[in-house]
């Protein structure tokens, strides 16, 4: 029984690496997983970020409707929603990485040709990119 146990340890020790094929085989296919995976990742980190972006407007837009609603005139200014506790703090932009970025839109004359006081009628984003429904982010 040891002299079998000898013979395979012996076996065993002349082996004691990978062949260049072997090692180039493995290399081939982790990068071929690799390049499915890294068009998957970025294209969910996109659409996360989308997420983030549309609740971000859809929180500062029921802001602005609720200061509204409050004093019958649209805030000057994003800050005044925080100033006025509507808001906490103003959100960062997931694509600009800036709080400062939003894009006020003024509010416009209805039927009546009224224009209503304030000037932060709507809010988009600053950013230039476009987004994966092919819309620009500052069209939101």
């Amino acid at each position: 029984m040891d002299l079998m146990i000898a013979k395979v340890n012996k076996l065993l020790r002349k082996r004691c690496g990978f062949t260049l094929i072997e090692v180039l085989t493995v290399m081939m296919i982790a990068a071929t997983l690799a390049a499915i995976a890294v068009p998957s990742y970025k294209r969910s980190q996109i659409k996360a970020r989308e997420s983030v972006l549309a609740e971000d407007l859809y929180q500062m837009r029921r802001a602005i409707d609720a200061y509204y609603a409050d004093y019958a005139t649209y805030p000057d200014s994003l800050q005044a929603l925080v100033d006025g506790r509507y808001l906490r703090s103003l959100p960062r932009d997931p694509f600009t990485q800036k709080n400062n970025t939003w894009k006020c839109v003024p509010p416009e004359y209805n039927e009546q040709g009224d224009l209503a006081g304030g000037s932060c009628f709507d809010v988009h984003s600053g950013s230039k990119k476009i987004g994966l429904n092919v819309l620009p982010y500052f069209t939101w």
